[in-house]
């Protein structure tokens, strides 16, 4: 079992609690796509998820393929997310 997760945050989160729950469910997603396309290590390179204003911002430990930058913005744009594809890469 993996237990050191990326950290989850959002702005306004305080406010808008909404916003984490999304968050998680997004973050539940991505986890499945990765793991259909067989990147079991996908979850170890992340440190970090926010949601900036319905941007997803996505922090990494080490620079992302193009596969695992598409993982997030499948995620992001799906009826779970936010719908769109504002998704902002940061390592």
């Amino acid at each position: 079992m993996f237990l050191d997760h990326p950290t989850i945050t959002a702005t306004n989160s305080q406010t808008e609690p909404d916003r984490i729950e999304r968050l998680d469910r997004v973050y539940g997603y991505a986890m499945a796509l990765a793991d259909m396309e067989g990147n079991p290590a996908f979850v170890e390179k992340l440190t970090q998820i926010h949601d900036h204003k319905g941007t997803l911002i996505v922090f990494w430990h080490e620079p992302p393929t193009d596969a695992e930058r598409d993982v997030w913005t499948r995620a992001w744009s799906s009826r779970v997310g936010d719908g769109t594809t504002a998704v902002v890469h940061e390592f």
